[in-house]
């Protein structure tokens, strides 16, 4: 079968190549991947990747074969799923319990942008507790993940700040439910904030420890900047209790503590117009190389799709 896979030196850091077929477990359904969505720790990846290595998370598609042990979708079924690499191919397989039917209504590529993007989102807000009336700041907002972010902390209740490096980036976002949109960075001065999603990392994370709530909470989940973070823990800990959580999005599914239920729920969403999938860029895979750049020199905003054709 086909597949993209690690070769320093080309465009995006990919090529289309020959690989072997998976072989699935009795807990794996063997999908025949139709779109993949792509996220930044993938492609950030690829730039030190050894040759032949398989890159790829999120992918959606269609049960070529079930699962053995009898659990999952049937042949046939159209699903959206997550695998810990190597979904950027023509075949694919993957754990039932991280497996979710696609509802009638959406397409494989707008289902393929949920697992890693969506599934952070969700994970994040659900550290916070109940949003209503809570005041919540997304750094990144214009990414997959800080655009489902936005949405869902409007939809719990929260009043939303959204965080974005420059004023083109910012489109869309009131849109989304941003109440107030911050262009440039977050500040270490100024009204505080409940729940801070964190993933620039660098002066960014030190600015939100400044800025989070006498019992708020700092959830960092990435760092953009590749910048290491320096402050000071006097203004932290004198706040009162405020705390700082990692949430690792990979970790998550492995440990079991999300999975099939959790997508479900976005599919659904999606299916019920309560959840807006912004596909900024849709390409077939041999176009990956361009638009692997076009993402790591963040000229996308939202989610990019690659389709397997």
């Amino acid at each position: 079968m086909r597949a993209l896979v690690a070769a320093p030196g080309v465009e995006g850091g990919v090529a289309l190549r020959e690989v072997d077929a998976p072989r699935p477990e009795p807990s794996q359904a063997l999908v025949e991947v139709r779109a993949v969505s792509l996220n930044r720790g993938e492609c950030t990846a690829l730039r030190t990747a050894e040759e032949g290595w398989r890159p790829g998370w999120d992918l959606a598609g269609v049960v070529r074969r079930a699962a053995g042990n009898g659990a999952g979708p049937r042949d046939g079924a159209r699903v959206v799923g997550w695998v810990p690499g190597g979904a950027w191919a023509e075949l694919a397989a993957v754990r039932v319990d991280h497996l979710a039917e696609v509802p009638p209504g959406v397409d494989l590529e707008t289902a393929s942008t949920l697992p890693v993007a969506g599934l952070t989102a969700l994970g994040l807000l659900g550290l916070g507790g109940d949003l209503r009336g809570a005041r919540v700041a997304v750094t990144g907002a214009a990414g997959g993940v800080g655009r489902f972010a936005i949405q869902l902390a409007h939809a719990a209740g929260a009043h939303v700040t959204a965080i974005v490096g420059r004023p083109e980036r910012a489109a869309g976002l009131r849109e989304l439910g941003a109440d107030e949109i911050v262009i440039g960075g977050i500040e270490p001065d100024g009204e505080p904030f409940d729940l801070i999603l964190e993933s620039a990392g660098g002066a960014s994370l030190a600015a939100a420890l400044a800025r989070v709530s006498a019992t708020g909470l700092v959830a960092t989940f990435g760092n953009s900047s590749g910048e290491p973070v320096t402050f000071e823990p006097r203004v932290f800990y004198r706040k009162g209790a405020p705390t700082m959580r990692g949430f690792f999005v990979t970790w998550e599914l492995l440990e079991g503590r999300i999975g099939t239920r959790e997508l479900e729920s976005l599919c659904r969403m999606v299916a019920e117009g309560r959840l807006v999938v912004q596909i900024d860029r849709r390409a077939s895979w041999r176009e990956a190389g361009p638009v692997i750049r076009m993402l790591m020199d963040r000229r996308i905003t939202g989610k990019a799709v690659l389709t397997i054709d």
